[in-house]
């Protein structure tokens, strides 16, 4: 059996790939309402739904990034998922995350987004990472400005106002 260590770890916080025994966090994490409300990603019908889905997921292997899992290092209590996921279609590296309402509020995006981040600039050499947000998701590109990342520009976002903002690794604060 594969021991899955962490791929970045904070003062607070580890990452790891995710892995279909996951199945029932990211069950639980798409069925509240609040945390997918500006995602356009519909919950997962049954906890064999998202374990098919990460059984299919393979960014690691493809592009040795994907949406790693975040856990309380103190605990090991699953918090959300956060991580970089590139593109092919449009050449790019995008900064997501997504965490269980209970945990809103704590620094816990900012943390794992700030540390994706320093991975993807430092170890991955990746050049340019973005970042996209509905307009009303308020929280969502608050993180973005607290980890360094500057506005770009307004776009559609699933029929909403959206905002795209971005780091470079020449001029991100690291």
């Amino acid at each position: 059996m594969k021991k899955i260590v962490p791929i970045i770890t904070t003062e607070r916080l580890y990452l790891r790939e995710c892995t279909p025994k996951d199945a029932q966090y990211a069950y639980e994490l798409n069925l509240d309402e609040r945390v997918i409300q500006y995602t356009g990603d519909p919950p997962f019908s049954s906890i064999e739904e998202a374990q098919l889905f990460l059984t299919q997921y393979d960014d690691f292997k493809r592009h040795r990034m994907g949406r790693w899992y975040v856990f309380l290092r103190n605990n090991h209590e699953f918090l959300g998922w956060c991580g970089l996921k590139y593109t092919p279609e449009k050449n790019e590296v995008d900064l997501g995350y997504r965490f269980l309402f209970k945990h809103w509020n704590k620094g816990y995006a900012s943390e794992a987004a700030k540390a994706c981040l320093h991975y993807g600039f430092n170890v991955l050499q990746i050049e340019e990472i973005i970042a996209r947000a509905d307009q009303r998701n308020i929280g969502s590109y608050r993180v973005m400005e607290k980890v360094g990342m500057t506005y770009l520009k307004d776009i559609d976002f699933l029929g909403h106002q959206g905002f795209v903002y971005y780091a470079t690794k020449e001029t991100w604060n690291k």
